[in-house]
């Protein structure tokens, strides 16, 4: 207790270790873009678990001071607006439209990615005119600009359709990496234009730190099908988040100037 006999409490270690490294960025110790020390380090430093120095880096995530970047640890954010990014439809492309788009803005487009199968859940099942728990290829993608991350998308193909086919797997294979229509073709289908559901959202914290954007941020999300234009049958849909600060997106086509 004080001496006016009130009890004291002492703030938690988490906070403690966020109020410092607080202090720390405002007073320029670290500069925006510097990789801030890693929770084991805080931990040795501090005489605490690691989870503590985790709590504390949430703490500053949340006031928008630090960005998790998944794998690669916490970073002072910087003030400065990244260059946007043009998302617009392309027609046939032969190579990954990710990748293509990327090229002709001056920017190295890369993908990491992760496939297995799955049973679709009845999300999946209606938008690919299946049966819950019908087998599906499922992909995830972190798309990455210059080598930091910009875009996500979870991918969910029919194995009905492409299971005893060289396309089964879209980053594996003679056909890797070269983009939806393109792969269909492999198998006979043209899926012309997809169908998408565009709108704004926050994101959750788990796109936060996947995206190195502060938790709540505002994110581009698409529901997207390709559809065998033949049959009417979808034969591919996915869910795709696209950082705020670095796209905007383009419908249409100019015409040609005469």
């Amino acid at each position: 207790m004080n001496p006016g006999g009130h009890l004291v409490v002492d703030p938690a270690p988490y906070l403690v270790i966020a109020e410092e490294l607080r202090g720390r960025i405002i007073g320029r110790e670290f500069a925006p873009g510097d990789r801030l020390p890693s929770v084991a380090e805080l931990g040795r430093a501090h005489g605490v678990s690691p989870s503590v120095g985790a709590r504390a880096y949430a703490v500053l995530v949340d006031e928008g001071l630090v960005i998790s970047r998944h794998g690669a640890g916490h970073y002072v954010r910087s003030p400065e607006s990244t260059a946007l990014l043009v998302r617009q439809s392309r027609r046939r492309p032969e190579d990954s439209p990710f990748a293509q788009g990327a090229a002709e803005q001056g920017v190295v487009g890369t993908w990491r990615h992760e496939s297995v199968t799955a049973a679709a859940d009845a999300r999946i099942a209606e938008r690919l005119a299946l049966t819950e728990g019908e087998a599906v290829m499922r992909t995830e993608y972190t798309y990455l600009a210059d080598e930091v991350p910009a875009q996500l998308a979870v991918s969910w193909e029919p194995m009905a359709l492409t299971g005893q086919s060289l396309i089964v797997l879209p980053e594996a294979g003679p056909y890797a990496g070269i983009g939806v229509a393109a792969r269909m073709r492999v198998i006979g289908i043209d899926v012309g234009e997809a169908v998408e559901q565009v709108r704004a959202r926050a994101a959750t914290r788990a796109e936060a730190t996947a995206l190195g954007i502060s938790p709540s941020a505002p994110v581009m999300f698409i529901e997207r099908t390709y559809y065998d234009q033949e049959t009417g049958r979808p034969v591919e849909t996915a869910d795709i988040t696209m950082r705020g600060d670095r796209w905007v997106a383009v419908y249409g086509q100019r015409p040609p100037r005469a």
